[in-house]
């Protein structure tokens, strides 16, 4: 069964940065789209970013265009999510999430078949 595990997330200060990794294992597999997502108090899970699975294409959402990078090390079995000059709109756990496959990445969350727990992301001000 594949397993993702977040970490990274932490408490930082508005204008600072925070890298998120997830590492996954137990797959059977080689290829898979990866994404971010996250979900804030009272809201729905809302898009963050995708890496295709070759790792040349990548697609952010609005909120985050220039201010966050998405990337991914195959080697190591873990993506990353270097996220800078951080808002307190940008608290909210994060999830990272796997489409199995030769998916390109995209914003629906039914896309992906398996998320991780979670990491805790909290912007103060």
């Amino acid at each position: 069964q594949v397993q993702l595990v977040e970490s990274g997330g932490g408490l930082v200060q508005v204008g600072g940065s925070l890298r998120l990794s997830c590492a996954g294992s137990g797959r059977t597999y080689s290829t898979y789209a990866m994404a971010w997502f996250r979900q804030a108090p009272g809201k729905e899970r809302d898009f963050v970013a995708a890496i295709s699975w070759s790792g040349r294409s990548t697609y952010y959402a609005d909120s985050v265009k220039g201010r966050f990078t998405i990337s991914r090390d195959n080697a190591k079995n873990t993506v990353y999510l270097q996220m800078n000059s951080l808002k307190p709109e940008d608290t909210a756990v994060y999830y990272c999430a796997e489409d199995p496959g030769y998916g390109l990445g995209d914003s629906k969350p039914t896309s992906y078949d398996y998320w991780g727990q979670g990491t805790q992301v909290t912007v103060s001000s």
